[in-house]
């Protein structure tokens, strides 16, 4: 047996190899050790090799499952190897012979299809990576992502430098790519960076040609025209993921769509910094809570859920794409009644797209056929509901259509032969309705009512010989028997005699068996088993009808995620009073009345209103940029988010929190919020800042909306100054985009007057007895302070250590009014050298001039104010 497990675990070096013996998964050497660290079990050791203890440790099959998820979830790779013939096959090839195991099935991360290891709301995908090159020091790369456990399929290409991004947008479980690509320095950063499974394959294995006849071969086709034209990237891209896809499935072949294919430019472009800035789908602790997803998802089913996930993920960029998800929410949204019984009965639709591919792969159960009957009822029940409709908008349409693809003989084959109560597995049996097949009904009845059976028997000897003693016995030595009395023997079975065969004669009784009795002997004891192989034909005679409908089933699956989400984001856009933007081909950005979803819903869960606000980027042209001042705590981070957020529910082709919103189309969508640093690479939070603003000064277009807040705090005051300025006139001047720039530094304010296409905002506060009330509301102007004391004595300083920072600002302050000297941005020239101003003619001295302009109005007490009052009187008086 350890010859045997030797021998396999040589051939799958790179897994962790579950090892069938019995009713357990053993695992055995450093295997087990890492298997015992990993779940938490006990290692125990079995026999010896080469002199040492084997560690040994091992899971129950039947809870396999579990363990194989928490494994997974660490980054471990596990190959399943399964007992393959009967212990009583392997007894015929000698007294010694192992039971023959072979691995059928790889588990990876990017593999999975059982429910329990898969989270219901997020896609589960396998990415593969191929390029090309473009020229001598360029290389364009193809994207393939693959979801297995649903079928999705679809390609797509960029260039090397939206290679993060588009990985971020996909969020893959796992990447497959070759062993030249992971080897590439100019990619290893972005390859240690990636919280998904890296997964690199032999370059001889994915050579162009290849890929594409392994493409050819999955689906059967002689000629790729059918499905479109690929680049060579793209092709070995889904060469890869197929490749990657027969090593690890063993020759079992998943239900996939054809590849589809992502035009470039198709969707927003969002890099994986500002995906993390604005949590559109997961916070920056990973949690769905908090994020935009969460806080917008009403769907009810979970091929919904991930639909929507995807659509946030990818906003459109096709205008007529954006208005035809538009018209189909608004539909939704005005018909109350409609979208109450579409969501009940997609409520009642099962996950059809994960029953659909287990069923390809030969893992379903009989709840998966089920999920499959149900789905399907509830997408006819949907399509015929939304046929009573009148006028439905184009995407419903093409939805109601969808929904009825499927044969409905399928769904009603499927009611037919599945019973109501269902176990998990088909070898449990028990899954075909009483009724369906009568030869399972038979076996059943031999199998659980055996004792009526030969009851009735019994009777019928009984009463055919006159011999009312007569019994029907078993033992485990002659089986079934007849015994009658010995007083009648012979006499009293006298007319069967000739149907009867004498076993025993006993003291007091007689045995006798039957050609009759041995027959049903026969069907009794192999009638279980007879059970469960008739139900094994029929499962599969279902299954292959499941499979040969497998294009049908999938587009019913399509639809019903579809429908989710438009009625998700209509339940939504009524529930929060959200209002249909514009969006077309403009350089507009008008927002009226906008609000940040997520802050709103944390509000509302506390009874505390919003405060919504207005941003009006359009320009004449070219883009706008607001320069956004204000207090610390005054709500200029979630001014700028609310907007950036607002940008994406528009393209999403949903509603938005505003009052109204005209939205021109966004190629790329930038943001630099907050702060973070990356000590283990090396770099420092002003390094990261300066890293994800020259990304965004380097791609941004004149198409783009650009979120920046607070450039340059993180270094010397003058230095920050210097480069927020600088960003300033390259966004205004090079980029030309729309933009938000939040900022402290006061002193950039003065470029309103001379950038033409720059305004000036502020968040609103007010003072009440010495303290500060942030009234949340963005105005037109500039904030002359940014109350860091007041949100230093909230935060819980100490408070003489708030004292003392108080002090110490006005010395500050007196000493930066008392440098004539100092140069003043709005007498710097823009876009040349910059050289102070000569120091002004000596003037008479004023002295009452100098008192007034050391008074600091707003950080005076009431007392201080009072002192300086009768400091300016005495100093009239003394002059006269």
């Amino acid at each position: 047996m350890m010859a045997q497990y030797i021998e396999i675990k040589a051939a799958n070096p790179d897994c962790l190899l579950f090892y069938r013996m019995g009713d357990f998964y053993e695992l055995f050497f450093q295997d087990a050790e890492i298997a015992s660290r990993a779940l938490g079990i006990v290692l125990t050791k079995r026999g010896k090799h080469a002199g040492d203890d084997i560690p040994m440790c091992g899971v129950p099959v039947e809870r396999s499952d579990d363990y194989l998820h928490r494994l997974i979830a660490q980054g471990h790779r596990v190959a399943v190897c399964e007992q393959t013939e009967e212990p009583a096959e392997a007894k015929k090839r000698g007294p010694k012979s192992v039971v023959r195991r072979e691995v059928v099935r790889l588990v990876t991360p990017g593999t999975i299809t059982e429910d329990r290891l898969l989270d219901p709301a997020r896609a589960n995908l396998l990415l593969a990576i191929g390029r090309r090159k473009v020229s001598d020091s360029e290389h364009a790369y193809g994207l393939a992502a693959l979801d297995i456990s649903t079928g999705r399929f679809a390609l797509s290409e960029v260039r090397a430098a939206d290679l993060p991004g588009a990985i971020a947008r996909h969020d893959p479980r796992e990447i497959v790519l070759s062993e030249a690509i992971h080897a590439d320095a100019g990619l290893a950063r972005l390859w240690d960076e990636t919280p998904a499974a890296v997964t690199p394959l032999a370059q001889a294995e994915l050579e162009p040609a290849s890929a594409e006849r392994r493409i050819r071969e999955f689906y059967g086709v002689s000629t790729l025209d059918g499905f479109g034209s690929f680049s060579r990237a793209e092709l070995a891209a889904a060469g890869a993921a197929l490749l990657y896809i027969e090593r690890t499935q063993f020759g079992a072949r998943p239900a996939l769509q054809p590849p589809s294919r992502e035009a470039g430019g198709a969707t927003m472009g969002i890099d994986a910094a500002t995906r993390a800035n604005l949590e559109l789908t997961r916070t920056l602790s990973s949690e769905r809570g908090g994020s935009l997803l969460g806080a917008i998802d009403r769907t009810v089913t979970a091929s919904g859920a991930r639909l929507l996930a995807e659509h946030l993920a990818g906003p459109l960029t096709d205008v007529p794409a954006i208005a035809r998800r538009q018209e189909a929410v608004a539909f939704l949204a005005e018909e109350h009644g409609l979208r109450r019984d579409l969501r009940d009965a997609l409520a009642r639709a099962p996950d059809i797209a994960r029953a659909l591919s287990r069923v390809g792969l030969g893992r379903a159960g009989p709840r998966d056929l089920a999920a499959l009957r149900d789905g399907l009822e509830a997408a006819a029940d949907l399509a015929l509901r939304l046929g009573e409709a009148a006028l439905l908008p184009e995407a419903l349409d093409t939805l109601r259509e969808g929904l009825g693809r499927a044969d409905p003989a399928l769904a009603a084959e499927l009611r037919a032969a599945l019973a109501d109560d269902l176990p998990l597995s088909r070898r449990d049996g028990g899954f075909v309705r009483a009724g369906y097949h009568p030869e399972i009904d038979e076996a059943r009845l031999l199998g659980q009512d055996s004792r009526k059976v030969v009851a009735a028997l019994q009777a019928r000897y009984a009463e055919e010989s006159g011999c009312r003693t007569l019994r029907i016995k078993h033992n485990n030595l002659l089986g079934y028997f007849i015994e009658v009395p010995q007083a009648v023997g012979e006499a009293c079975l006298k007319g069967l005699m000739r149907d009867f065969v004498h076993r025993q004669t006993m003291v007091d009784a007689m045995r006798f068996t039957s050609v009759e009795l041995g027959d049903l002997e026969s069907r009794i004891s192999g009638a279980s088993d007879r059970a469960l192989a008739l139900e094994a034909g029929v499962f599969e005679d279902l299954a292959a009808r499941v499979v040969a409908a497998e294009g049908a089933v999938a587009q019913v699956s399509e639809a019903l995620a579809g429908l989710d989400v438009a009625s998700s984001h209509a339940e939504v856009a009524v529930e929060l009073d959200w209002s249909r933007p514009l969006v077309d081909d403009s350089l507009a950005f008008a927002v009226e009345g906008g609000r940040h979803p997520v802050v709103e819903a944390a509000l509302r869960r506390r009874g505390e209103p919003f405060i919504a606000n207005s941003c009006d980027l359009s320009g004449e042209g070219r883009g706008r940029i607001r320069l956004v001042t204000g207090p610390n705590m005054g709500g200029k981070s979630t001014f700028l988010r609310q907007n950036a957020l607002i940008a994406v529910l528009a393209q999403v082709g949903a509603f938005v929190p505003a009052t109204r919103a005209h939205v021109g189309l966004v190629d790329r969508l930038f943001s630099r919020v907050g702060a973070a640093d990356d000590l283990a690479r090396g770099q420092s939070t002003f390094m990261v800042e300066m890293v994800e603003t020259a990304a965004i000064l380097n791609q941004a277009t004149r198409r783009s909306l650009v979120i920046l807040d607070e450039i340059g705090r993180g270094t010397a005051t003058f230095d920050g100054l210097s480069i927020a300025w600088a960003c300033l006139e390259h966004l205004h001047e090079t980029n030309a985009c729309r933009a938000l720039f939040a900022t402290h530094f006061h002193e950039l304010t003065a470029l309103g007057q001379r950038l033409a296409r720059l305004d000036n905002a502020t968040l609103k506060v007010a003072e009440h007895r010495g303290e500060v009330v942030f009234l949340h509301e963005v105005v037109e102007g500039t904030a002359e302070r940014s109350y860091g004391l007041q949100v230093a004595r909230l935060a819980g300083l100490p408070a003489g250590v708030v004292t003392r920072a108080g002090a110490i600002l006005k010395g500050l302050e007196k000493a930066e009014r008392a440098r004539p000297g100092k140069p003043r941005i709005d007498d710097l020239p823009l876009f040349a050298s910059i050289d102070p101003p000569a120091p002004p003619a000596p003037e008479p001295e004023d002295r009452l001039g100098a008192l007034l302009d050391a008074i600091d109005p707003d950080a005076l007490t009431p007392r201080e104010a009072l002192d300086a009052l009768y400091r300016l009187k005495r100093e009239r008086a003394a002059r006269g």
